[in-house]
């Protein structure tokens, strides 16, 4: 039996497409504006030479790393709650957004941080720096300039992986795109709409990153 498409019932709903958008994108700013600054945190103590603060980041970074995304989610909104910390569903998933990306982060800027030439410390500490200035002004501004491509993948993967964020009732994209096809009963527009909608989120957002990147390095490295 010939299949007719009907693309016109799925943008019937586009106001509710435009709402799994929106917030689709608040939990990426969000959650990117947050696990990058625990990544830079992470990454420092990682490589502060305490060894305590070295486990300890280095065990959160193993057990985020080594789980997957969908049972982080769920402790955070259904474990969490046996403790007497309940959470809505917004809060929730930037929650596990943020210390799914902040693992990962760490990881990534502490590779760039290691690739830190020895020479540049040795000259921070020669002008009587104190290890934060060091750390400020020397290594960290030219290790994210050389991990920026990277974090900027894996801030996409933690976009595109909030499409998990629908199984726990947060009303993103996949959420708003289950609850047009349980209506208007078209499936297959309703995903393919959506595919091209994500699709469209992650090349735009790898290139507003790009370009980020672009013109705060190039700055930093013209004051240079």
């Amino acid at each position: 039996m010939a299949y007719s498409f009907d693309f016109p019932a799925v943008f019937d709903y586009t106001p509710v497409l435009v709402d799994g958008v929106v917030l689709t994108a608040a939990l990426t700013v969000v959650s990117t504006v947050a696990g990058v600054s625990i990544g830079i945190a992470g990454a420092a103590a990682r490589t502060s030479g305490v060894k305590a603060l070295d486990t300890a980041v280095g065990v959160y970074v193993e057990v985020i790393r080594n789980t997957p995304f969908l049972v982080q989610l769920f402790f955070i909104f259904f474990g969490l709650p046996t403790l007497g910390i309940r959470l809505p569903e917004w809060q929730a998933a930037v929650l596990a957004m943020v210390v799914n990306l902040g693992a990962y982060s760490t990881e990534i800027i502490r590779a760039g941080i290691q690739a830190t030439p020895r020479g540049l410390i040795e000259a921070g500490e020669s002008l009587a720096m104190t290890r934060a200035e060091i750390f400020r002004h020397i290594v960290i501004k030219p290790a994210m300039k050389k991990i920026w491509p990277a974090l900027s993948s894996q801030i996409v993967i933690v976009m595109l992986g909030s499409s998990v964020c629908s199984q726990i009732a947060a009303e993103e994209l996949t959420f708003a795109a289950n609850f047009i096809q349980s209506r208007n009963f078209r499936p297959f527009e309703v995903y393919f709409v959506v595919t091209a909608l994500y699709l469209g989120l992650a090349v735009l957002l790898r290139w507003l990153l790009a370009r980020f990147g672009n013109l705060v390095f190039a700055r930093r490295a013209a004051r240079a």
